[in-house]
């Protein structure tokens, strides 16, 4: 029988906050359906959020370090993939992945998932990454 301490396991959350701007806008709708589809947020001059995302981890908790994961780690990588390309930018126009599709919470939340897999050491720890645009308005993306 499997020693069951060896194998336990844990979530573990590291939550950012970051300020950006964008303009939800489809370029696959005619302006008209972006007005239509998207409202006060298709202005033409954009709008700006403070995002709260977590990034949420699970996995074995290591036996000789007590930790799933070195939070020092986990808020380097969240620096490198969330913060630095997204912080005080315009997210339409600073970053590429954005070029060809609307900046929805849902598409942010993908574009932070796929950022944290390409540079985590573990990616296959990688749970989930919630974003909240607003207070009322959260997106939680797994991977899926």
């Amino acid at each position: 029988m499997a020693n069951k301490e060896n194998s336990l396991k844990c979530y573990q959350t590291r939550r950012i906050t970051l300020s950006a701007c964008h303009r939800l806008h489809s370029p696959h709708l005619s302006d008209e359906e972006n007005r239509q589809v998207y409202g006060k947020c298709n202005h033409i001059n954009g709008h700006g959020h403070n995002y709260t995302i977590k990034v949420t981890l699970f996995g074995e908790i290591d036996p000789k370090t007590g930790m799933l994961m070195n939070l020092m780690d986990l808020k380097r990588y969240m620096e490198e993939a969330i913060m630095a390309p997204m912080d005080h930018k315009n997210i339409d126009k600073d970053i590429d992945y954005f070029k060809d599709k609307p900046s929805t919470t849902e598409n942010v939340a993908v574009y932070c998932w796929n950022r944290m897999k390409n540079i985590m050491s573990q990616p296959e720890w990688l749970y989930e990454v919630e974003i909240y645009e607003t207070e009322n308005n959260i997106v939680r993306y797994r991977g899926d």
